[in-house]
């Protein structure tokens, strides 16, 4: 009965996938204070353009996808610490959530500026554009749901 209260032994390539949901989380993390979204506006005649873009933490979904990536940090690292990948493969949960999150905010527009688009040819163009900080959220969702499951077939051999 007291082995059943050690941490169990594990190698290190089950160790590496606790590690891989960690820092797939950390960079989800750091991908919601990036610019998910904006609305920018050029003229050919002027020769420039102007924009404005809205980070993650700037709506709902964006602190719900943070927090999603917190939970899942804090499960890699206690799955790497402890000594148990199956507690990293828990982290697929928040990394379905924040997936599913990220398509709500696409999906979803929260602004009348991300529905608008106009294009008066060369003179005036406004649309909205999704920007490279919502596709590396997006990456690091999949990732941390697919190391989330390798962590834990890892844990089944």
């Amino acid at each position: 009965m007291a082995d059943d209260l050690k941490p169990a032994r594990t190698t290190s390539a089950r160790r590496g996938a606790a590690l891989a949901v960690a820092v797939a989380a950390a960079l989800l993390v750091l991908t919601a204070i990036m610019p998910w979204a904006g609305v920018e506006a050029r003229s050919d005649l002027i020769g420039a353009g102007v924009s404005d873009d809205v980070r993650g933490v700037d709506v709902s979904t964006g602190l719900y996808t943070l927090l999603a990536g917190l939970a899942a940090l804090a499960l890699g690292v206690t799955g790497l610490l402890g000594g148990r990948p199956r507690v990293a493969a828990l982290a697929v949960v928040p990394g379905a959530v924040a997936t599913l999150l990220l398509v709500m905010f696409v999906a979803d527009p929260q602004r009348i500026g991300d529905r608008l688009s106009i294009d008066l040819g060369g003179l005036l163009s406004v649309e909205p554009v999704i920007r490279f900080g919502w596709f590396a959220a997006l990456a690091c969702s999949v990732a941390i749901v697919v190391l989330s499951v390798l962590a834990l077939l890892r844990r089944a051999r």
